[in-house]
């Protein structure tokens, strides 16, 4: 599911990011309720996460620029388009597979940690 999270947040004209609360307090989530992580080991404004990373943790693409504060974009080595908030790139957990659904807050892979991202841009440890 949140590799279809990831092609409905593709297809978008207009993609979102809310802060909204959570066991966490509030954090980010795409315009449907699912959670957005960042990466520890990304670069500000530059990802570092592909092949098999990218299928576990798959990028927030999208088409079109989001439009808010903290929001920006960071352009992927294949080209494409991913939201940033806080210049810090964002990504989906492939097993979160339902709105609201937080399952892999605080882990290490990949060479970094994933965080779920505070309304202010901070992540959570």
């Amino acid at each position: 599911m949140a590799a279809a999270a990831l092609a409905i947040g593709a297809s978008a004209a207009a993609p979102t990011v809310t802060v909204r609360s959570s066991s966490y307090g509030p954090i980010v989530f795409d315009g449907r309720g699912f959670v957005l992580y960042a990466f520890t080991a990304d670069a500000r404004g530059r990802s570092r996460c592909a092949g098999d990373c990218a299928k576990a943790w798959p990028p927030y693409v999208v088409k079109s620029a989001p439009r808010g504060r903290l929001l920006g974009t960071a352009r992927r080595s294949d080209g494409s388009l991913q939201v940033t908030y806080a210049g810090r790139p964002l990504y989906y957990y492939v097993g979160d597979r339902k709105p609201g659904q937080i399952l892999c807050q605080n882990v290490l892979e990949f060479g970094g940690r994933w965080l779920v991202v505070k309304a202010g841009g901070g992540l959570v440890r």
